[in-house]
């Protein structure tokens, strides 16, 4: 089993995380992408964020027409802050050791890696799948790096749809623009229809 994880906060999740995860899961050969939405994530506390049922509703809406994703509940149902340790433990017990885990992020959340709670621990726990956006100077990123990474496993994919951000179409939707195109239909739809990201940014 070569199995894609797919973190992210998805608040909401858009084009470019599906694009993300589909270009992974080609490349790297992957059976198939479980999407995690973040529970209570630990390095966000600074900001609020949507209540996890509607993010990880938003995403199995999104994710539902593709036969390789699922969405899993893992770091939903599980108390307290959310630490991707602790996940990747968790998906190495339930998987076995022949399991080959893999988790898909950005490329600017791959450098703060060495900061993570246990962040040792991740060396041939999983590979990293790190996602550039473009005209990202991702040689200059990894010179500053390098040390505090050596140990771990990261491999790079560039992906142009991740010109989208949350943010861009949380401040959309709070200033009355469209974000048509930008998530799917879908997904605009649940927004839409439970009044999310309104109130001004």
């Amino acid at each position: 089993m070569r199995l894609g994880i797919m973190g992210g906060t998805f608040d909401p999740v858009h084009l470019g995380h599906l694009v993300t995860a589909e270009e992974a899961l080609v490349q790297f050969n992957l059976d198939r992408v479980v999407f995690m939405p973040t529970g209570q994530p630990a390095r966000k506390t600074d900001r609020a964020v949507t209540s996890a049922e509607h993010r990880y509703l938003m995403t199995v809406i999104a994710t539902a027409s593709n036969p390789d994703f699922d969405v899993s509940r893992m770091e939903i149902d599980r108390p307290g802050l959310t630490y991707t340790v602790d996940t990747m433990l968790a998906l190495r017990e339930q998987y076995g050791p022949q399991s080959e885990l893999f988790f898909i992020t950005g490329a600017d959340a791959v450098w703060d890696i060495a900061t993570w709670k246990d962040a040792e621990r991740f060396r041939g726990l999983c590979t990293f799948i790190a996602a550039t956006r473009p005209g990202y100077d991702l040689e200059a990123a990894f010179v500053e790096y390098a040390e505090e990474l050596a140990a771990l496993d990261i491999e790079f994919i560039e992906v142009p749809a991740l010109a989208i951000s949350s943010t861009d179409i949380r401040e959309r939707v709070s200033q009355r623009r469209p974000i048509r195109y930008l998530t799917p239909e879908s997904v605009a739809g649940y927004i839409h229809k439970y009044g999310l990201y309104r109130e001004a940014f």
